[in-house]
C-alpha cells in the first residue's frame, strides 16, 4: 500500500485541501466526511482527475462503540462519476 496524494479542486483550480489514501475513493471518502459534495480530486504526479459525488449520512454508531464515541455518527458515501485527464501544455520553441 503506497500513499497517494489527491488535491481537491474547485472551479478548475487547486485548493489547499490535500487528501491521502491508497485509492482515489479513500481520499474522496475523507473529503465527503468534511462535508464536500462535488468532489474533484487531482492526483499528484499524474494527469488524472477523479470526479465523485459525495454525501455524509447520520447513522447509529455500532453496538461495541467506545464510551467516548457518540450514539450517532456521520458516515461518508461517495460514487465515482468519471475520470478525466488534464490537458497537456505544449512547450513553445525558444527563438534564437
Amino acid at each position: 500500500m503506497v500513499a497517494r496524494y489527491f488535491v481537491l479542486m474547485q472551479n478548475n483550480k487547486d485548493t489547499d485541501h490535500v487528501f491521502t489514501g491508497s485509492s482515489p475513493r479513500r481520499a474522496a471518502l475523507k473529503a465527503a466526511t468534511r462535508g464536500f459534495t462535488n468532489i474533484v480530486l487531482r492526483e499528484r504526479g499524474t494527469d488524472r482527475i477523479h470526479v465523485f459525488k459525495g454525501a455524509r449520512k447520520r447513522v447509529a454508531a455500532p453496538e461495541n462503540r467506545p464510551d467516548w464515541l457518540p450514539s450517532q455518527i456521520w458516515k461518508p458515501v461517495v460514487k465515482k462519476v468519471k475520470l478525466e485527464h488534464l490537458e497537456k501544455k505544449t512547450k513553445k520553441a525558444k527563438k534564437k
